[in-house]
């Protein structure tokens, strides 16, 4: 494929840590080694954090003026976004955009104004949602109108797609059949991956304790009602068992509640928020690692505990039974007993020395790779440059289908906002925009860093003797 300009546009990005960022990130860098030009467009963060930052290997990244109100998600404005996103895009040459997350609001309007500047367009869907609580169905609503006029979905794993395709109801009429509804042809699955050098396993240090660790958002989603109900029973058990809990969240409280019940202070420790970097310590200590999601898309922390050498106990949930071999992970439904079941056959592998650390590392190191993410990513960019693009008529069509309610409302919304850039056209010509005309070569980036780097240490050199 040849190098093309895209735009990783997503609420989720760093500073911010978590499976979106970092795969955003991930993905950008490598395509960039691979000779594309990414940038990605974001909201600001408090306090100073809005304007142009550059993060290696020559990663642009724009941090409009919009602030989140909750999760790191910025309000649907629909079109106070326009006049940034199109003067970025253009000045940028974007032949592509890339949105991310279902819970991006910059990433659905980044999607909608991209059709009016000829720029093709992508999803990735990272997460589970459900159908029957006021705020999914409102997501799902408003997912169903932006991936209408959409030129591909990506998601990260088989049970994602399925969940993707019904809340986004991503079907077509067969063409053999017209009676009869199909998906849709440019619905992918393309997983996550890690970088499994940064994951290494150390040898453990001799000793009968088992530390079961736990790395994740304490939030109701991921199951800390479970992890609240089976840990003093794993407990009281298993003598020789402790926890090491790390993460934050509205149900810290009930850890912590749960922890002076039991009198279990010396049993369970709590490090509160964990860095990305500091991870594979975190993992190093433990040989169990124990996730009890009640829902998950694909599940990254597992991947990476596994990679750094522990035996996984997983609820059987989602898109996680798709992510390890079986014999490298143990699976419990979503209930008290059966999690304790799980976890007590882990504890018998691991008691008797069948779980090889160094193997599984290599084992995961064959599985995932951003190399083959990225390369995937790319036949999925050259099927849509090459695909025909969705002029207004038919992007007006789909748009009606949404419904006699929400179909005009869309509608209406997508006439405002050709209005809108047209206006933007004749207020701000294309000729008085400030175009990039050459971006940041990783090459030259390297050569230069290196050249500064050794005339630090000359200097250095040369001020030793005078310090003498």
């Amino acid at each position: 494929m040849h190098p093309i300009s895209i735009a990783m546009i997503s609420d989720f990005f760093h500073p911010n840590v978590g499976g979106v960022e970092n795969h955003i990130y991930m993905l950008s860098a490598t395509l960039i080694q691979k000779g594309h030009k990414v940038i990605v467009i974001t909201h600001s963060h408090a306090p100073d954090r809005v304007g142009v930052r550059w993060l290696l290997p020559s990663l642009k990244v724009y941090y409009l003026p919009f602030l989140p109100i909750a999760s790191s998600a910025t309000l649907p404005n629909f079109f106070t976004s326009l006049p940034y996103l199109r003067t970025i895009l253009l000045r940028e040459h974007i032949h592509l955009i890339h949105a991310h997350a279902s819970l991006s609001s910059i990433g659905h309007e980044g999607i909608l104004h991209s059709h009016l500047m000829g720029i093709r367009t992508v999803f990735t869907d990272h997460s589970l949602f459900g159908f029957e609580d006021a705020a999914s169905i409102l997501t799902n609503k408003l997912l169903v109108g932006t991936l209408k006029n959409v030129d591909a979905v990506i998601c990260v794993s088989h049970t994602g797609r399925e969940n993707t395709v019904l809340r986004g109801e991503l079907f077509e009429p067969d063409p053999q059949n017209t009676s009869k509804l199909v998906v849709r042809q440019n619905v992918y699955v393309i997983p996550n991956a890690l970088i499994a050098d940064d994951f290494k396993p150390v040898r453990p240090k001799p000793s009968d304790i088992i530390t079961i660790v736990v790395l994740s958002r304490l939030a109701y989603r991921k199951g800390i009602d479970l992890l609240v109900a089976t840990a003093p029973r794993i407990c009281a058990a298993f003598p020789n068992v402790r926890f090491l809990i790390g993460g934050d969240g509205p149900k810290l409280i009930d850890l912590l509640q749960m922890r002076e019940k039991h009198l279990l202070q010396d049993r369970i420790e709590l490090l509160g928020p964990v860095r990305h970097s500091d991870v594979v310590s975190v993992l190093h200590q433990g040989a169990i690692f124990m996730n009890t999601s009640l829902t998950e898309s694909f599940g990254i922390a597992i991947l990476e505990a596994a990679c750094a050498g522990l035996y996984v106990v997983s609820t059987r949930v989602g898109g996680v039974p798709e992510i390890l071999p079986k014999d490298m992970i143990s699976f419990a439904e979503p209930e008290e007993d059966d999690v304790f079941r799980a976890i007590s056959e882990a504890i018998s592998i691991i008691s008797a020395g069948t779980h090889d650390p160094q193997k599984a590392h290599e084992r995961v190191k064959t599985f995932y790779d951003w190399k083959d993410v990225a390369a995937r990513t790319e036949k999925v960019y050259d099927a849509v440059i090459k695909s025909p693009q969705i002029d207004l008529y038919e992007r007006m069509r789909r748009t009606m289908h949404l419904g006699p309610f929400a179909g005009p409302i869309y509608t209406i919304i997508l006439i405002v906002d050709c209005i809108f850039f047209l206006f933007l056209e004749w207020w701000m010509p294309r000729e008085d925009i400030d175009y990039v005309r050459v971006h940041w070569n990783p090459t030259k980036f390297t050569q230069l860093a290196r050249i500064s780097s050794q005339k630090m240490q000359n200097e250095s050199l040369l001020l030793l003797p005078l310090e003498q």
